[in-house]
């Protein structure tokens, strides 16, 4: 249950407290004096989306904070510990466990939007979650859904409950199936033509590459073998210079022979001065250094006189060859390779088609007989849910001044089957005996159809009760005894539920336990909105002017008296 909604910097609404308690609450107020902010600021904290347009001008944020008392150890409880946030427990004057949970709503003036639940930041995503648990709101724009066949399936479907959900779940289920095994069957299914020319693509694929025999890499590594080849003489001279410079007989002596003239020289030194230990090593190593290259590089012209002999043609036939093998395919050698790994694995896939085609034809069959069967336990659970839900939604309408009118919850069956089933599903209003049941989107005044949605939406919300109902001038065009009788219902329902009701007609509100105006002010060229419960005084006064217009009128005082007396007649039965 909501105790009560704080709101600041929402619309015309600088800051104010919407009190809220058990039972039926009316809301009351000029038009433009922020009405609809109450309804805004109530989605906002069940997730609805946020807009910088709804921030005040004059603040920098928007903030909506709900407290709410809800049961200890309930399921919304045990959703806000799951979120993350705190739920307060206390013991009422009843002795009861129960506990107290905060959801808060922030604005920014950019757009960006904050949300927390029992403390904890939260997304709006979990909000919307939680809301499903706590309240239902029901306004013109719902009305105006219900008129629609879609809204009016959902309608019929949540009403079924746990029955309509199973089989509707089975029915979805096979329809994913058989749309899974239609779309493998076109795919194996395109012309025999098309798969041998594939067979024929992959064949080629790996002839040409196992006629060729190419190795990862190979191509890099010919390139670099043909480069030393074709270079073998230059090679020879600058490599065999440099052995020479290092090792041969040259004026002046070798690079190695003047190297251990100097390891000498620092050697005798070395034996008068122990310090030149580090230069003693250093011209040793150097000496060893300067004789491993020079055996290097004369290994290096012994293998280059031998190696290679007749082997440049052979290699650049090779590499031509691998060099095609690209170009034909315009890929690298890499891509290649794994193309042909890849070949053969499909070819196994292809040869398997002629056997996997039966097979999945008959597959087909079975899954189209399958979603025959849950089509046809569909229809049956909906028209079942639909005699029920037309015969409550009926006597509704009887307690609310259409003592002669029924509403027709058609189910038909067509041929085709569609994602949600084959049923269609149609909403018609009869008015009168002997009248044609006419869609309630074409055939119903503005009054029935208020009447009609509120009968549906109390009927619906006894199917999936939540703790509280709000309820958005869903009066609108109705007047006189019919809006009595709708402010006796939402009375009645007040019983079992938290009611709260947005609504422009005195006969409604007379009939609500709490009453709450919002009053509008402009104070130099600023408008702001408050919000207060009325005392009975005040009450009356609020009740003549939805009545006449005129707070001051008499005869208006004492047709609100009039109306509070019936109402709290009508109450008073209802509670015993």
């Amino acid at each position: 249950m909501l105790e009560d909604i704080e709101i600041r910097g929402l619309g015309v609404i600088d800051q104010a407290r919407l009190p809220l308690g058990r039972g039926f609450t009316a809301i009351t107020g000029e038009t433009g004096a922020g009405k609809t902010m109450v309804v805004t600021a109530l989605g906002l904290l069940l997730g609805g989306r946020s807009s910088a347009n709804a921030v005040r001008k004059d603040a920098e944020r928007a903030k909506v904070d709900g407290h709410l008392l809800v049961e200890a150890d309930g399921e919304y409880a045990q959703f806000v510990d799951a979120a993350g946030g705190e739920v307060e427990t206390f013991t009422d004057d009843d002795g009861r466990e129960r506990g107290a949970v905060v959801i808060s709503r922030q604005i920014a003036k950019n757009g960006r939007s904050r949300a927390w639940l029992g403390g904890q930041s939260v997304p709006a995503s979990t909000l919307v979650e939680g809301g499903e648990l706590l309240v239902a709101i029901h306004g013109q724009s719902e009305q105006l859904r219900l008129t629609q066949e879609g809204a009016q399936r959902s309608a019929l479907d949540q009403y079924g409950g746990e029955e309509t959900a199973t089989a509707l779940a089975e029915f979805s289920s096979r329809f994913e199936a058989l749309a899974t095994l239609r779309a493998e069957l076109s795919e194996l299914g395109a012309s025999a033509a098309d798969r041998e020319a594939e067979r024929e693509r992959l064949r080629a694929l790996i002839d040409v590459v196992e006629a060729v025999k190419p190795e990862l890499g190979e191509d890099e590594l010919l390139l670099r073998r043909i480069e030393r080849l074709s270079n073998r003489e230059q090679l020879r001279a600058d490599i065999g210079g440099a052995h020479t410079l290092l090792a041969g007989e040259v004026p002046g002596g070798s690079l190695g022979e003047r190297v251990r003239d100097v390891r000498a020289s620092i050697d005798r030194g070395f034996r008068s001065d122990a310090s030149l230990d580090l230069a003693a090593e250093n011209a040793a190593d150097l000496e060893y250094a300067i004789d491993e290259l020079a055996e290097n590089l004369a290994s290096y012209l012994a293998d280059l006189d031998t190696d290679g002999v007749g082997e440049l043609d052979s290699l650049n036939d090779r590499l031509a060859a691998i060099e095609q093998l690209k170009r034909d395919y315009g890929k690298d050698l890499e891509e290649i390779l794994k193309d042909y790994e890849q070949a053969g694995i499909r070819l196994l896939e292809l040869a398997g088609d002629d056997t996997r085609l039966p097979q999945l034809r008959e597959e087909v069959t079975e899954a189209e007989q399958a979603l025959e069967d849950a089509a046809s336990k569909l229809t049956s659970v909906r028209q079942a849910a639909a005699e029920r839900l037309q015969q409550e939604a009926t006597e509704e309408l009887r307690a609310l001044a259409m003592p002669n009118a029924t509403l027709v919850v058609s189910v038909t069956s067509e041929e085709k089957i569609r994602r949600h089933g084959r049923d269609r599903i149609e909403f018609l209003l009869t008015p009168h005996p002997g009248s044609d049941p006419t869609p309630l989107r074409t055939g119903a005044s503005g009054g029935e159809l208020s009447r009609v949605m509120l009968a549906l939406e109390v009927v619906l919300a006894g199917a999936n009760p939540v703790p509280t109902l709000v309820f958005d001038e869903v009066d609108a065009g109705v007047g006189g005894a019919a809006a009595l009788e709708i402010g006796a219902r939402l009375q009645r329902l007040a019983r079992s539920s938290q009611v709260i009701v947005v609504t422009h007609l005195a006969q409604v509100a007379a009939f609500a336990d709490h009453h709450v105006r919002i009053e509008k002010l402009t104070e130099a060229g600023v408008t702001s909105s408050s919000i207060r419960e009325l005392g009975e005084s005040e009450r009356v006064e609020e009740m003549t002017r939805l009545l006449s217009g005129l707070t001051d009128s008499e005869s208006g005082q004492a047709h609100a008296q009039e109306l509070l007396r019936r109402a709290a007649q009508s109450n008073a039965t209802v509670a015993r």
